[in-house]
C-alpha cells in the first residue's frame, strides 16, 4: 500500500504520512554535526575553515538542523556532465544568479572532481580523491568566493570525502602533503552547499520575477539519489512539503512558482543512471529509466514535464526515452533542471539560456503551454547562429540573454 499524498495535497499530505514525521530535534538525531567536528579540527590547527559569506539565509535539513545557504558570493564548482550534455543547465543557473544581480565567480580553474571514478570505477584511491576536493575548495578559498557545487554526485562525492578527513587523522595526513605540494592550504567549507539548495532558497526571489503563468503546469519531480541519499542529513526538508518525508528542494520551487506538483509510485527509485551500470549496463539503464521512472510518471501523473536537479539524473531521463518510444511504451515527457524551468518562468530565452535544443524528448508543447513562441526564439536564435557563422560576433553575449 502507497503512502504517496494525492497530486492536490502537496501541502497537506494524506493521514498515514503526516503521522509518520522524521524526529526534528536536532539534539535527538542519530547521526552527529559534522560542523562541530569541522570546527574542532580547525581550532587543533588542523585545517582552515572558510566561513559562509553573509548575507545567507538558514534552512532546515532533514532532522532539524540549520544550514546557511550563501545568498551571493559564491565559487560555482561546475559540472562535466552539465558543460558536455546539458550547457543550458549551467547557463540558466549563472542567469538567474545574474536576473538578481547577485555577485559571482565562474572559475576557469576547476577541476572534475572525479567522483566518476570513485562511484563507478573504483580505480581511485582515498587520498587522491579527497585531494581533488580540497584543491578545488583552495581555489574557491582564495579567490574569497564560496563554493557551490552543481552537480549532485561531486556535491554528495564532497560530503562523503569531509565525512572521512573528520575521521582519519592519516588521511589528512596524506591530503596535506599533497596540498602542500601544491602549494595550497587544506580548507574545508564551513557547509557543503548544492545549488539546488540555493535556488530553493531564493525560490520566494524568483517567484516575484515570475512573468509567466504556470498555474496549468504539472510537474512530476525526481529527487536526486546522490543529493539526499548520501549523508542523508545534510539535506533540505521542510514539513510543508510531503510533512518533511522527501526532500524540500525541488517541489518546494515548483509549488512556489505557481505549478502543480503530482505524485508517482516510483518517486524513491534511481533514475537510472547508477554510475556503475550506465557504463557496463547501458542497456538496464535504459529500461529503468523508461519502465520505472518516465512510463510511471506519464500513467499515473501524466505530466507537463519532469524536473530533477542533477546531471546524470537529466540526461538520464531525456536521453533514454527514445528507448521507450521505439518499444511503444507510454513515453514522451520533456526533462529538466528546475534552474532551467524557473529561468523559463521568468523570461530567460529558451534558446539562448536554457538551451533546450540539446534535450531529446519534445520540448515545444510544455513551452506552448507556458506562453513561449517557442517559433520565434527559434528564429532569432537561428538569426545568431548566422551572425556567428559570418564573423560578425564571436560568441553570445550575456547582453543578448536579456539580464545585463
Amino acid at each position: 500500500m502507497s503512502d504517496k499524498p494525492s497530486t492536490s495535497a502537496l501541502g497537506a499530505p494524506a493521514t498515514a504520512l503526516a503521522n509518520r514525521k522524521f524526529q526534528r530535534d536536532p539534539a535527538k538525531a542519530p547521526t552527529e554535526d559534522l560542523r562541530e567536528a569541522v570546527f574542532e579540527l580547525e581550532r587543533q590547527g588542523e585545517w582552515v575553515v572558510q566561513r559562509v559569506p553573509e548575507p545567507y539565509i538558514e534552512v532546515e535539513t532533514k532532522y532539524g538542523r540549520k544550514k546557511k545557504i550563501p545568498m551571493q558570493h559564491t565559487w560555482h564548482h561546475k559540472s562535466c556532465g552539465q558543460c558536455g550534455h546539458i550547457p543550458g543547465y549551467s547557463t540558466s543557473i549563472f542567469w538567474l544568479h545574474r536576473a538578481l544581480e547577485l555577485d559571482y565567480n565562474d572559475p576557469r580553474d576547476q577541476t572534475s572532481c572525479t567522483a566518476w571514478n570513485y562511484y563507478a570505477s573504483a580505480t581511485s584511491n582515498a587520498a587522491a580523491q579527497a585531494a581533488v576536493a580540497q584543491r578545488n575548495f583552495a581555489a574557491a578559498y582564495e579567490t574569497g568566493y564560496y563554493p557551490m557545487i552543481h552537480c549532485g554526485t561531486s556535491y554528495g562525492h564532497y560530503k562523503e570525502v569531509r565525512e572521512q578527513l573528520v575521521h582519519s587523522p592519516e588521511l589528512r595526513s596524506q591530503v596535506r602533503d599533497i596540498m602542500t605540494r601544491l602549494g595550497k592550504p587544506l580548507v574545508i567549507p564551513e557547509e557543503i552547499v548544492h545549488y539546488s539548495e540555493w535556488v530553493h532558497a531564493m525560490r520566494g526571489e524568483f517567484a516575484k520575477r515570475r512573468v509567466l503563468d504556470l498555474s496549468k503546469i504539472t510537474v512530476t519531480v525526481h529527487p536526486a539519489c546522490h543529493y539526499y541519499k548520501l549523508v542523508a542529513e545534510d539535506a533540505i526538508y521542510d514539513e510543508d512539503i510531503y510533512s518533511g518525508q522527501r526532500t524540500a528542494v525541488v517541489s518546494a520551487v515548483v509549488k512556489a512558482m505557481g505549478a502543480t506538483v503530482a505524485d508517482y509510485s516510483t518517486w524513491f527509485d534511481c533514475c537510472g543512471f547508477g554510475f556503475r551500470h550506465i557504463l557496463v549496463q547501458r542497456d538496464f539503464t535504459r529500461s529503468f529509466a523508461t519502465l520505472r521512472k518516465i512510463q510511471v510518471m506519464k500513467d499515473e501523473a501524466n505530466p507537463d514535464v519532469v524536473l530533477t536537479h542533477d546531471t546524470g539524473c537529466v540526461t538520464t531521463l531525456d536521453k533514454s526515452q527514445f528507448v521507450g518510444k521505439a518499444k511503444g511504451y507510454n513515453v514522451g515527457i520533456p526533462v529538466m533542471s528546475e534552474a532551467q524551468f524557473v529561468a523559463l518562468a521568468m523570461g530567460a530565452h529558451p534558446y539562448r539560456v536554457c538551451q533546450l535544443h540539446w534535450h531529446s524528448v519534445d520540448y515545444r508543447p510544455l513551452l506552448e503551454k507556458m506562453g513561449i513562441d517557442w517559433e520565434a526564439r527559434w528564429a532569432e536564435f537561428e538569426q545568431d547562429l548566422k551572425r556567428i557563422q559570418s564573423g560578425e560576433m564571436q560568441y553570445l553575449t550575456w547582453e543578448q540573454t536579456g539580464v545585463r
